[in-house]
């Protein structure tokens, strides 16, 4: 197939057309047609009639940017956020939180028809209402700031625009906690006051990269750890990493909640944020906070959901669809610091997780400690490699002498229950799941999968090899995790059926 030239395109660059908006891509673009030539506009909202210009143009369509507002739709409201546009972070503050939920519940539907290959009345059938936010506002628990120099010389902190790593400087973010500014202040403040100079990216140059917020919501409790290009000799706790460091502790202490201080060394040149190395300047190394009615340690490095209230609804739903009476054995697949796992610990007999981020994995040993649960497990790999080697090692020993030999676990018969679990729960990244740990979840046939997804398209991907494999879908429900941005979170029941097409009958 040749290179398309200029002269294959309807319309070039520059060109400024109007159009009118009757679809939203899945990134919350609008969509729009001229002549049957489409256009994906960014922050048009669907209703709207607008004047946009062409920015990339290709045989069948184009990229625009949005101009000028002639008609606005019905659903279009105005952003709260000042720098909404030039910012990376939110794409739907314009469009009202109703036609949001609308449009990711519509998303999560699409996928799973179009991608999965689902019948469109059966999908219908069994997808429940989204879970909608309260307040999505001020829900994120979580932010990591880029440290820059303004163009008066001064440093900054603010968030990279759309596909660049241009610092767009943010007064206030209105997802985010309202510590968040008086933190950045006195970060910023303390910098230009001694002279210390922010991160450069072309040069290597500079002390300061990020100022990472993390604040617990039932604890209360605010860490503050400054990822920092320090080349100097560390000597315990007691070395000063930054130019006049008692003085911005005491400032920092200051702040109700604060509870830990911390720098991470990063001398390498990389998109990575966080350094391995972890310095506590002041206070705790950890915070504390509350999920599902457990205790979880959080450090720097830790993961745990930005959008606790959220996160707190999607397990309860993850819960509920595992269908856990008190003698289930559960494997949880990329545990993280086992949030899931723990949660259902205290309503299951026997718990396996498995996160191949060996941080993770002593995270949550110690929250099973911290909240008086044994009857959970945890091990560090892989969850594609883990998965299958375990079920291949017992599986082969169970047939060569009938017994199940000790395999790192507790007891025997758990051993027998974990190879033929009642429930698989899942929790992958972006990606999905691999395809040898879909298939050894297929010859392990539990009971029932709970498969909890960040992405509905590899989801749908994934759905389907698993309806292939004998599972029937019995419900799925969207969960608005990230309000104002495109992503959405989805949890599906499956339960090991007759029938994998998904026309079985439902069991909730």
């Amino acid at each position: 197939m040749g290179k398309v030239t200029k002269t294959d395109c309807k319309y070039q660059k520059d060109d400024l057309l109007t159009v009118e908006i009757t679809d939203i891509g899945n990134d919350g673009e609008g969509i729009g047609k001229v002549d049957g030539y489409t256009l994906f506009i960014k922050d048009a909202v669907i209703g709207d009639k607008v004047s946009a210009k062409i920015m990339k143009a290709k045989k069948n369509y184009a990229y625009a940017h949005l101009e000028k507002v002639l008609e606005p739709s019905v659903h279009r409201q105005e952003a709260r956020c000042p720098i909404a546009r030039q910012c990376g972070g939110c794409q739907l503050q314009n469009m009202t939180y109703e036609r949001q939920l609308e449009f990711k519940q519509n998303k999560v539907w699409n996928n799973i028809v179009r991608l999965g290959g689902f019948d469109e009345s059966f999908i219908d059938s069994i997808m429940e209402p989204i879970i909608g936010m309260e307040e999505p506002w001020r829900y994120r628990n979580k932010a990591q700031y880029p440290i820059g120099t303004g163009k008066n010389g001064k440093p900054v902190a603010g968030y990279y625009a759309g596909r660049t790593h241009s610092i767009i400087p943010v007064d206030d973010c209105f997802i985010g906690v309202e510590e968040n500014k008086e933190i950045l202040n006195v970060v910023l403040a303390h910098m230009e006051k001694h002279g210390i100079a922010a991160y450069d990216e072309a040069t290597g140059k500079g002390l300061v990269r990020h100022v990472l917020i993390r604040k617990g919501f039932t604890s209360g409790q605010i860490m503050v750890c400054l990822v920092i290009n320090y080349r100097g000799k560390a000597v315990g706790n007691s070395n000063e990493f930054i130019a006049a460091q008692n003085e911005l502790v005491k400032k920092l202490q200051n702040i109700n909640g604060m509870t830990s201080i911390s720098v991470s060394i990063n001398t390498d040149k990389t998109n990575v944020i966080m350094g391995t190395e972890i310095h506590t300047i002041w206070g705790k190394d950890t915070i504390s906070d509350t999920l599902c009615g457990l205790e979880f340690e959080i450090s720097p490095l830790s993961f745990y959901q930005v959008n606790p209230k959220q996160a707190q609804r999607l397990y309860e739903q993850a819960i509920t669809y595992a269908g856990l009476t008190g003698n289930e054995t559960v494997w949880d697949l990329y545990c993280g610091i086992g949030t899931i796992s723990l949660a259902m610990a205290k309503t299951a007999g026997k718990v396996y997780g498995v996160e191949i981020i060996p941080d993770a994995i002593e995270d949550a040993k110690r929250n099973a400690k911290r909240n008086g649960l044994d009857n959970a497990e945890f091990f560090c790999g892989k969850a594609e490699e883990v998965l299958p080697e375990f079920y291949e090692r017992l599986s082969k020993e169970a047939k060569n002498d009938g017994t199940i030999a000790e395999a790192g676990m507790s007891g025997e018969e758990d051993h027998v229950k974990a190879l033929h679990p009642d429930v698989i729960v899942v929790d992958p990244p972006r990606k999905g799941c691999d395809e040898k740990c879909l298939e050894t979840m297929l010859k392990m046939s539990p009971d029932r999968i709970v498969y909890v997804s960040c992405d509905s398209a590899t989801l749908a991907r994934d759905l389907r090899i698993l309806a292939d494999g004998g599972y029937a879908l019995n419900k799925i429900r969207a969960c608005d995790m990230f309000s104002w941005s495109g992503h959405v979170e989805t949890v599906v029941a499956l339960s090991n059926g007759p029938l994998g097409d998904g026309v079985s009958g439902s069991l909730f």
